[in-house]
C-alpha cells in the first residue's frame, strides 16, 4: 500500500537523514542552560540593525550561511528551502533569504513551523522530488512582542502565565543519504480549538493540539510512548506541559517520565524571569538545531518525538474577540 500509516501518518520507504544542523541565538537564549550547545551567541538584538524585523532577517541569512559552510556546500547543493516566522507574510523569513540562491518555500504554522518544515522536507525528499532540503524556522523577541502584544518600549507587564518568544534561528539540513539522524515518520496535526482566548496563555492554547498529535502519532504506529527515549514538545511551558500530561492520562497515555519541552529547556525560568518559559518558532528550532541534534549525534538520545506546537492566532483575530486554534506537528527522528 502507500506509506501512509493510520489517519495522520506517513512513514518513511527511505528515512531522511538530518546530516548537520545551525542555531544562533539572542543574549539571553546565551545565558540560559543551553548556551553550549549554540553555534553563535549574539552580543546584543539588534546586530546592527535599525529594526527587531531587520535582525531577524539578519539572523535567518546568517544561520543558513552558517549551515552552508559547516556541511561545506553552497546554494547550488540545495533544491529547495522551507522557512517560516511569526511575522506578518513570514517577512523574517522572506527578507532573510532575500539574494540568497535557493528554491524557496515560505510556511507559517506559527511556533509549530519548524515541525512543519521538517515534515514537508521529509517527504519532499522520500518522494524523489529533492536530494537535500534546508528547513529553517525563526523568531525574535522584540519583532514579536511589537506584532502581537504591545511594543517593549510600552513597558507592558507580562502576566505569570505569559511566554518569553525566543530570539534566534534554528536551521537543519535534511539529506537523501548520510549517517543519522533519520527522521523515519510524521505525523500531521489537526487545528484544535478548545475556546481560550487569552493570547497570554499560549500554553493552555497549545496543549490539546499536542495531545491530540501525539495520541495520533502512537495509535497509528502501534507504538507506545515507551518507544522514544524522549518526547519533546515546542513551547508548551510549564503550564501546557503539565495540562498535556492530564489530557493524555485521559486516553490512557502516561508520559511523565518521557515528556520534555524545549521552552522548559531554552531558559531558566527562576534566574531568567521568562514565566511561563520560552516560545516563538526558534523555540524548538534551535533547541533541536543545537541541544537535541547533539545528544543525537552523540547517541546520548537514541529515538526522540520532536512536536512542535503552534497558536494560530493573528493580531486581527485578537481585537475580534476570536478564539486561538492551534496545532501540533511529530517528527519521529531516530538513530537506525
Amino acid at each position: 500500500m502507500g506509506k501512509k500509516i493510520g489517519r495522520s501518518t506517513v512513514k518513511f520507504g527511505s528515512p531522511v537523514c538530518i546530516s548537520n544542523a545551525a542555531s544562533i541565538v539572542g543574549p539571553k537564549e546565551g545565558e540560559g542552560p543551553l548556551s553550549e550547545y549554540f553555534d553563535k551567541i549574539l552580543g546584543d538584538e539588534l546586530v546592527g540593525q535599525g529594526s527587531w524585523e531587520q535582525a531577524e532577517s539578519k539572523i535567518v541569512n546568517d544561520t543558513v550561511n552558517l549551515l552552508l559552510q559547516k556541511s561545506g556546500l553552497s546554494t547550488k547543493d540545495i533544491d529547495y528551502v522551507f522557512a517560516g516566522d511569526l511575522l506578518n507574510q513570514t517577512a523574517g523569513s522572506t527578507f532573510g533569504f532575500r539574494g540568497i540562491d535557493i528554491n524557496y518555500f515560505g510556511i507559517y504554522g506559527a511556533c509549530s513551523s519548524f515541525g512543519e518544515g521538517l515534515g514537508l522536507g521529509a517527504m519532499v525528499i522520500d518522494g524523489g522530488f529533492a536530494n537535500r532540503v534546508i528547513v529553517s524556522a525563526s523568531s525574535h523577541f522584540g519583532s514579536a512582542e511589537k506584532q502581537f502584544r504591545l511594543p517593549m518600549e510600552a513597558g507592558s507587564q507580562r502576566p505569570p502565565t505569559s511566554s518569553w518568544t525566543v530570539t534566534g534561528d534554528g536551521c537543519a539540513l535534511l539529506d537523501k543519504g548520510g549517517h543519522g539522524p533519520f527522521i523515519t515518520s510524521v505525523t500531521t496535526g489537526r487545528i484544535i480549538d478548545m475556546g481560550i482566548k487569552d493570547q497570554n496563555n499560549m500554553g493552555a492554547a497549545m496543549a490539546p493540539a499536542a495531545s491530540d498529535t501525539i495520541y495520533t502519532h502512537l495509535k497509528d504506529l502501534g507504538v507506545t510512548a515507551d518507544y522514544y527515549d524522549l518526547i519533546i514538545t515546542g513551547d508548551l511551558g510549564y503550564i501546557g506541559i503539565e495540562l498535556l500530561i492530564k489530557l493524555l492520562g485521559e486516553k490512557g497515555i502516561g508520559i511523565n517520565k518521557k515528556i520534555s519541552d524545549c521552552g522548559i529547556k531554552i531558559f531558566d525560568r527562576d534566574k531568567q524571569d521568562t514565566h511561563n518559559g520560552g516560545s516563538g518558532c526558534a523555540c524548538s528550532a534551535v533547541t533541536f538545531s543545537g541541544y537535541l541534534f547533539e545528544l543525537l549525534k552523540g547517541k546520548s538520545l537514541n529515538k526522540i518525538l520532536l512536536v512542535p506546537t503552534g497558536a494560530l492566532l493573528s493580531p486581527t483575530s485578537v481585537l475580534q474577540n476570536e478564539t486561538i486554534p492551534s496545532i501540533a506537528h511529530a517528527v519521529a527522528i531516530e538513530n537506525l
